[in-house]
């Protein structure tokens, strides 16, 4: 197990523009919020809008048009798609589109427990093939260790399952209103703390600690 490999390096545009990478990352989900909260104001402001249906299709149908635009910018400026916010944004524009053309907002709200459930397999399958695909995601921040790589990997895969499960009883049980925040402002500060809770692992298996000694 200790030999699982992975292309960890980070290319030029990544190094020099990190916070550009988090935002576009970010950003559309902000920008979904924003959506879903003023919908009955863009429906007003942009009457092409308000053909589309209720508030959560008209935050839907912005939230697909951020996230072509995030990916076009990482596309002109990174020189390449980073993988989970291309396959996320595919999946984006599959169940918005969905859930617009039915008019049925289930099909968008069951996109982040597909999407997670994809990249939980994913990257606890890719161990199964001694590769820590994780390490393609997280390039930028840091290097580790084949065994660094592994662990967090599991952790990720274990994680991204849990954030799959948490949606499904979301939005399930509680209104579109309430999914649409948590989405934003429940999702995110889960996963920033989940994050930092792996700093120990991370500082232990880091390559450049390693150097430094």
């Amino acid at each position: 197990m200790s030999d699982t490999s992975t292309d960890t390096h980070a290319s030029k545009a990544d190094k020099q523009h990190p916070f550009l990478k988090i935002a576009l990352e970010l950003g559309p989900l902000l920008v979904f919020l924003f959506a879903n909260l003023r919908a009955e104001w863009l429906a007003s402001t942009f009457p092409i809008l308000a053909v589309i249906g209720e508030p959560l299709l008209i935050a839907a149908a912005v939230f697909m048009i951020a996230t072509v635009i995030s990916l076009a910018i990482s596309k002109i400026v990174f020189k390449h798609l980073p993988v989970m916010p291309l396959v996320s944004g595919i999946f984006v524009l599959i169940f918005g589109g969905l859930s617009i053309w039915l008019q049925d907002g289930t099909f968008f709200k069951m996109k982040p427990t597909i999407v997670n459930t994809l990249f939980g397999l994913v990257l606890l399958g890719g161990l199964v093939f001694r590769t820590s695909l994780l390490g393609y995601v997280f390039n930028t921040a840091f290097q580790l260790d084949a065994e660094g790589w592994r662990k967090l990997t599991i952790r990720w895969g274990i994680f991204f399952l849990f954030l799959a499960v948490v949606n499904e009883v979301v939005w399930r049980n509680f209104s579109a209103t309430f999914w649409a925040y948590f989405k934003v402002v429940g999702v995110m500060p889960i996963t920033i703390l989940f994050t930092l809770a792996q700093m120990p692992l991370i500082m232990k298996h880091s390559l450049e600690d390693k150097e430094e000694k």
